[in-house]
């Protein structure tokens, strides 16, 4: 094999030399938006799984279907970026990389279901590294089994490595308390912003302080890497859990859909089942998507298996309700009375959420759904625009719903499911 000389900060920049060097069991990294993470871990483990030729990388997010486009489309990246894209195979089915020269593999996994990782093993040398993308999706449980999986000992020169990326949208999240607030020898863990990322174009940037200027609370997220906060959050009884929609189904609860249009912001569905005697919503299906047609909303949802329950929209958008009925989805309007927001807000806060793990869009918009502030920092009435999107197509999800149930006619019997 012919020997070509690169030079490693020239391909990754600047902001990642303990990153790169750390040998720590655990290492961990939450950043802003374009921060290089991911590009970064990328190249990291290309570079080294050629440097070591006994390793082998397991590749993790929540959901396997998400893998192709994500780090499987990033690893390639940065094959391209080093040009060595003839010493490597990509194939989709499955989906694996191989370094050819030495039979090495890269896998990739769902994390959907915690005991499909727990028995991974690979032909030629050793499953030393792991690499958990968007890693505020996974459940601790589900980590803590893979993290039982990764064992064994390694030959002299190899460690075992779990490395974990993501944005930090919640500080409730159990990735604070177990890698950032407690100091650990084992764990490397470090915050990274857009600054650190020398390839941004000017336009790029511009982006990131019009939101400094116009959504601090955004910015400090996407922008800062801070974590997401829980104070002054509007709905507080909100938990992930999962749960057997049809078997609730079967128990005669009624299932409501709303959403709320967008284009320059998202496009939010949502779908729920309401146990009344309890006053419970449970979140079982969602869609969003930013600068989406009316046609591209419509093949979204219809993809849910969404065909003709009845879905109440934003009243706002009178001419894609009614496109959208023409292309084949059930959507009506949500009449929209004084201080509808703030009854609306009223109506959820009397309900516990239970949100399944297939919506982790919900998930993140309530947990960062949070009242404005006052020039004297003091909570107003008035909710943030940012995150509202899932909510506000809940609320229109139970419009109909009044405490003693729901008001019901002959025209949506069907749609509520009674």
């Amino acid at each position: 094999m012919a020997v070509r000389q690169i030079k490693l900060s020239d391909i990754v920049g600047g902001g990642y030399k303990d990153f790169w060097n750390t040998a720590c069991r655990y290492r961990v990294v939450k950043g802003s938006r374009a921060s290089k993470k991911s590009t970064t871990a990328a190249l990291w483990f290309i570079v080294n799984l050629m440097a070591q030729p006994q390793a082998n990388l397991l590749v993790v997010r929540r959901y396997g279907r998400t893998l192709k486009d994500s780090c499987f489309a990033q690893l390639r990246w940065a094959i391209d970026r080093l040009n060595i894209g003839q010493f490597w195979k990509a194939t989709t089915n499955p989906l694996e990389l191989t370094y050819t020269p030495t039979g090495q593999k890269i896998l990739f996994r769902g994390l959907d279901d915690g005991l499909k990782v727990t028995s991974i093993t690979v032909a030629k040398g050793f499953l030393c590294w792991v690499w958990i993308d968007e890693a505020y999706e996974i459940r601790e449980p589900d980590f803590n089994k893979l993290d039982m999986s990764i064992r064994g000992k390694l030959p002299k020169g190899l460690n075992h490595q779990l490395t974990l990326t993501f944005n930090p949208w919640s500080e409730r999240s159990w990735l604070k308390a177990r890698f950032f607030d407690t100091p650990n020898p084992h764990v490397f863990a470090a915050t990274t912003t857009y600054r650190c990322n020398e390839w941004l174009s000017d336009e790029d940037r511009a982006i990131f302080a019009d939101m400094a200027e116009h959504n601090p609370r955004r910015y400090a997220i996407e922008g800062e890497g801070q974590w997401g906060i829980s104070e002054g959050l509007i709905f507080d009884r909100v938990k992930e859990q999962d749960f057997d929609v049809r078997e609730l189904m079967r128990q005669r609860l009624p299932a409501v859909y709303g959403m709320d249009f967008g284009f320059t912001d998202p496009t939010a569905f949502v779908g729920a089942l309401i146990d009344a005697k309890a006053m419970r919503l449970y979140i079982f299906t969602e869609w969003s998507g930013t600068g989406v047609t009316n046609a591209e909303i419509c093949t979204g949802i219809k993809d849910l298996g969404i065909m003709h329950e009845r879905i109440y929209c934003d009243s706002a958008e009178p001419k894609s309700i009614a496109e959208l009925r023409r292309l084949g989805l059930n959507t009506v309007s949500v009449t929209k009375g004084a201080d509808s927001v703030r009854y609306g807000i009223q109506k959820l806060q009397g309900f516990e959420m239970i949100v399944s793990p297939a919506c982790p869009g919900f998930l993140h918009a309530v947990q960062n759904y949070t009242w404005k502030k006052d020039k004297n920092g003091m909570p107003t009435d008035v909710p943030e625009h940012d995150f509202s999107h899932f909510p506000d197509a809940l609320r229109y999800a139970v419009s109909d719903f009044r405490m003693g149930g729901f008001r019901i006619d002959a025209s949506n019997k069907r749609y509520l499911g009674l």
